[in-house]
This record gives structure tokens, C-alpha cells and sequence, in this order.
């Protein structure tokens, strides 16, 4: 998994986002991916007032002139890339897990929401706050929630949940599970019955699947 010393200072820096409500720090929690699916609070789905701009990304919070997708493309790259000024990355290589693609310089790789920004309005982000929307959009504390991918799958994917889009590459698929189910449990997202059904039909072949998990 990944970690970097400057993806986790910005981590660090958005914790301090006020959130809808002050709680305490939740301790790192892992479930198989059976039992993470049931532990999903379902509920009807709603797009009504959503906007994209209303989730605030992609943010440099450091201040080291770096944002949020930039950060992800170091954090992410299987050989160095190299940082210029004002955080220009070139060269570099990349392993896009969707489909199973490796990708040569930043420039053919999207940074993609786990769980899609218009999916998490429908899922309860649309009673967040402006700033713990901010905080989910530019999350670098988990290591799935944003993920650099080819610009074609991610394109492909676009604001669909698993009931309508799953990764092409066939040994991607229980990895895309987990890490959307523990995406929807680190900020407490709820699932409709289709999605519900699917996540169960698909995890009957992930057997040995674990969703790792922190609450914020």
C-alpha cells in the first residue's frame, strides 16, 4: 500500500477540517468483505441539488505546492517520477489496477474517487458540510480513496456504483470491491438495495477479501 511522507502530512493537515459534527478518533477496523457489506447502512439514493463544485478538489493544504492529484501521482508511481517547479511531474510509471495497464508519464491517468463524487451526494454526502465534503474530496488519509487510473477507465467508470460498473480486468474485481466497501465505511456512506445485491453477488468469489477500515 502506499505511503509517503508527503501524503501523509496532508492527511494529517485535513483532519483539522472541521467535520458536521466533533468526534473522537476511531481506531482502524478490519472485517471480511461479507460482513463489511452488511455493515453498510442502506437507504434510498438522491441526486437532487448536487453539483460537483460543491465538493471543493483538488486543494494543495500543505502549501508545498503540490495538490491533491499531484500528491496521489507521486505517492502512486511504480518507478520515480520526477518533480519540477510549480509541481510539474514528468516521467514516471504507472500501474492502472482497473485494467490492468501500465502507463508511462502522468499525462493519460485521471485521479479517481473511489466512490464517485455524485455517488456519495446520493449516499449521504449532501448533508455534509462544505468542509467535510472538502475533506472526502481530498482525502489522502486512505490509501483507496483516490486512485490514479488510466483517463479511460476512469471515464468509463464515471459517477456509476458497482451495480453498474465493475473494472474490466478480471483480477481487479475483488480488490475494486473492498476498497469501495471500506470507502463507504470510513465515511459512514449508506448503499440502495441494487447496489446492496450486487456487492453481495459479486463477494460470493472473494472468499478471502478483506475490507480495512478508519472512520472520520
Amino acid at each position: 500500500m502506499i505511503k509517503t511522507t508527503a501524503r501523509a502530512l496532508t492527511a494529517a493537515a485535513l483532519a483539522l477540517l472541521p467535520l458536521a459534527t466533533t468526534t473522537p478518533a476511531h481506531a482502524a477496523e478490519t472485517l471480511s468483505l461479507h460482513d463489511g457489506i452488511e455493515a453498510l447502512p442502506q437507504a434510498a439514493e438522491s441526486r437532487d441539488g448536487y453539483e460537483r463544485t460543491k465538493f471543493k478538489h483538488w486543494i494543495d493544504e500543505d502549501k508545498d505546492g503540490c495538490n491533491t492529484r499531484a500528491e496521489v501521482l507521486l505517492a502512486e508511481a511504480v518507478t520515480q517520477a520526477t518533480l519540477g517547479a510549480g509541481c510539474k511531474i514528468t516521467g514516471g510509471t504507472w500501474r492502472s489496477y482497473y485494467d490492468d495497464t501500465t502507463v508511462q508519464g502522468p499525462s493519460g491517468l485521471d485521479i479517481d474517487h473511489m466512490v464517485p463524487l455524485a455517488e456519495a451526494w446520493d449516499s449521504g454526502a449532501s448533508q455534509w458540510t462544505a468542509a467535510r465534503r472538502e475533506a472526502y474530496a481530498n482525502d489522502l488519509g486512505a490509501e483507496r480513496s483516490l486512485v490514479a487510473v488510466t483517463a479511460k477507465s476512469n471515464r468509463s467508470k464515471a459517477d456509476q456504483d458497482p451495480a453498474q460498473w465493475m473494472p474490466p480486468a478480471a483480477d481487479a474485481q475483488c480488490t475494486y470491491l473492498s476498497d469501495w466497501v471500506s470507502t463507504k465505511l470510513r465515511w459512514s456512506l449508506t448503499v440502495d438495495r441494487a447496489e446492496r445485491d450486487t456487492l453481495r453477488q459479486l463477494a460470493v468469489g472473494c472468499a478471502s477479501t478483506d475490507v480495512e477500515f478508519e472512520r472520520v
